[in-house]
């Protein structure tokens, strides 16, 4: 069994993962019910003997006290705060949570430049311990926000730390984006920033929209509102935070977060629970990504809740594979169906056989559109143990052209400002960061859509060939 190491980074990043190993645990506990160590566990959890000077591992038997695999960073407390303070403070020790007082104020290049090279060495020489404590490190996952300071610009700087600590060990990088009514004015100027290092530094890159989120969790509010019992959604589902009954008022961003956390605990199943059909983490972006700048995923969830009643019967198989390529599923607002697919993934959990899994490839292969050289761009994997509450999940990773409008919508709104050099004042002034940092950042997402555009408009067959040098 392989691990993975989850690395948090700003506000964003750290209330996503609070959700992920919240509901992480969740899973765990309705499955390991004999209170036996496993290899499910091992993979994103170290069993710690406290007895035992430094905390040493314990050598399997019963669960003595779970550990995450895990480094959380942010540079304001708050959130830090919290997270020692709450009901998750036993799963980590006080120095793998790395912060500061006074955050980046939503400057990128405070995130990266400034606060990147004050705590590159502590970062690292955390990361290394979560490494040395696993007997197969597999994957990273890193967890962040693009709009604000620290998420964007401290992320992306980890990312680059892991690319040159870990060259060997794939980075899955789950980005969440702003929305273009965002409150934070230097958004565009950030994500921007932050995607030219995506770009070069990712191996696959799980784009969630903001917008996406709002748009979903209203859907289901909305149905738990009707007055019907059939639709009144069960305690446990997904968009339920981990205090029980519907997420309240006060805090709007849990049932967003949920959504995100379900997301990597997907993602994950075939590397935590065995199925017909493991699906290996580095096979994703083995199988999903022809060209490496092209790395972007788009992500579809099915079904995003569950009824209460018992007496309402579940949607059929096949209608949850037509969720999983509709609108209303993605974590990002794009139409996939009207732009060209390079490859896809299918990741089922629960009760679901092979054969209907090639049915339903076969039923929707020609309603969608792929490229020619790569007809047969699917992946699959089968993972036995179902989600709490589901009888059976569908997570769908999607490569696919359609991630350029968000791309182009993002540039806009760049552009716009940078025209007008509004704001600019507050980066330059930063060591480090110079004028170049945003033309590159400005060039890097315009060939990344232009790259997307080639694969959709490629040349006529008999226009001009190059002439090849001899």
């Amino acid at each position: 069994m392989t691990q993975s190491i989850v690395v948090q980074v700003g506000q964003c990043g750290n209330q996503v993962g609070c959700r992920f190993w919240d509901l992480a645990l969740r899973e765990h506990a309705h499955v390991n019910q004999t209170g036996v160590y496993d290899e499910a566990l091992s993979s994103f959890f170290r069993n710690v003997d406290q007895r035992r000077a430094g905390g040493a591992d314990a050598t399997g038997g019963r669960i003595t006290a779970l550990k995450a695999r895990a480094v959380l960073v942010d540079m304001e407390e708050g959130v830090l705060g919290e997270i020692l303070q709450g009901p998750l403070r036993s799963l980590f020790n006080s120095t793998q949570l790395i912060s500061d007082v006074s955050g980046s104020g939503n400057n990128w290049a405070v995130g990266h430049h400034t606060y990147g090279l004050t705590y590159r060495e502590q970062i690292v020489d955390q990361v290394r311990k979560a490494a040395e404590h696993c007997d197969c490190l597999q994957c990273f996952f890193l967890i962040h926000s693009m709009g604000g300071g620290t998420g964007s610009g401290l992320g992306t700087f980890v990312l680059k730390l892991l690319e040159e600590e870990f060259p060997e060990v794939c980075r899955i990088v789950t980005s969440v984006y702003p929305t273009a009514e965002d409150d934070v004015i230097t958004s565009p100027y950030n994500s921007v920033l932050a995607m030219k290092e995506l770009t070069e530094h990712a191996d696959c890159v799980l784009p969630v929209d903001n917008q996406s989120l709002v748009d979903i969790v209203g859907k289901i509010q909305h149905m738990s509102n009707t007055g019907k019992p059939s639709c009144t959604i069960k305690k446990d589902c997904t968009i339920i935070s981990g205090h029980g009954g519907v997420v309240k008022v006060e805090k709007p961003f849990d049932a967003m977060n949920n959504i995100v956390a379900n997301l990597l605990l997907n993602i994950t199943s075939s590397a935590r629970f065995e199925g017909s059909l493991n699906m290996d983490l580095n096979e994703i972006a083995m199988n999903l990504v022809p060209f490496p700048r092209l790395h972007y995923l788009v992500p579809s969830l099915t079904p995003l809740y569950t009824l209460a009643d018992v007496n309402v019967p579940p949607r059929r198989l096949d209608q949850m594979f037509s969720d999983a390529f509709s609108k209303d599923h993605q974590l990002i607002r794009a139409d996939p169906k009207h732009n060209l697919y390079l490859a896809c993934a299918l990741m089922l959990r629960g009760n679901v056989q092979m054969s209907d899994l090639r049915r339903n490839i076969e039923r929707l292969k020609p309603t969608l559109p792929f490229v020619p050289w790569n007809q047969e761009g699917w992946k699959t994997s089968l993972c036995s143990v179902p989600p709490v509450c589901h009888s059976h999940s569908l997570l769908a990773l999607a490569n696919n052209t359609c991630v350029k409008s968000t791309f182009f919508d993002l540039r806009e709104r760049f552009v716009k400002l940078y025209r007008r050099k509004a704001h600019l004042h507050h980066y330059l002034a930063v060591d480090g960061m110079e004028l170049a940092g945003f033309n590159e950042a400005l060039s890097s997402i315009s060939d990344l859509i232009e790259d997307y555009t080639h694969l959709e408009h490629p040349l006529m067959p008999n226009a001009p060939r190059l002439a090849i040098a001899t």
